[in-house]
């Protein structure tokens, strides 16, 4: 399981935060907890693995509950639904393949946060900045290499 909150218990976390603990909520933080970047979709299936019955809207509710508290961070790369991730409030970025849509994590550009500092605040105090790299994974380098590849049968 990847630790995105320190070695706290799980009902702690969510009391510490002002979250009532409920089934749903420790279901979709444990999920959370094991990495990657879920769709609503998968993080209801496995929920509804874990639990007897769990709706769409509830899952919606709890992450929406979760991103609240800083608990889980949304991320929505352009031409993607939204996704999950239990890692937040480290202003970490992503990068995105273009062929597959894998996303990956990547630590902050340059130092402590925004990472970033723009041409123009328009009086905005800022404290993070979000950034997406844009590329093809190593497998889809590998197909596209490929695909280029003259094929000595032809």
């Amino acid at each position: 399981m990847v630790v995105m909150h320190g070695d706290i218990e799980p009902q702690a976390l969510l009391r510490a935060r002002g979250l009532r603990v409920t089934r749903p909520r420790l279901a979709v933080l444990d999920i959370l907890g094991q990495g990657g970047h879920l769709e609503v979709e998968e993080i209801t299936r496995q929920a509804r693995q874990r639990l007897d019955s769990v709706s769409t809207q509830a899952v919606y509710d709890v992450l929406g509950a979760l991103a609240r508290a800083g608990l889980a961070r949304r991320i929505e790369p352009a031409g993607s639904p939204a996704r999950y991730e239990a890692r937040s409030g480290d202003n970490h970025h992503h990068i995105v393949c273009r062929g597959c849509g894998a996303i990956a994590d990547v630590d902050c550009a340059t130092g402590a946060a925004p990472c970033l500092d723009p041409s123009q605040t328009h009086g905005f105090a800022l404290d993070e900045a979000e950034v997406t790299y844009w590329g093809l994974c190593p497998s889809c380098q590998q197909l596209a290499a490929e695909d280029r590849t003259p094929d000595a049968a032809s």
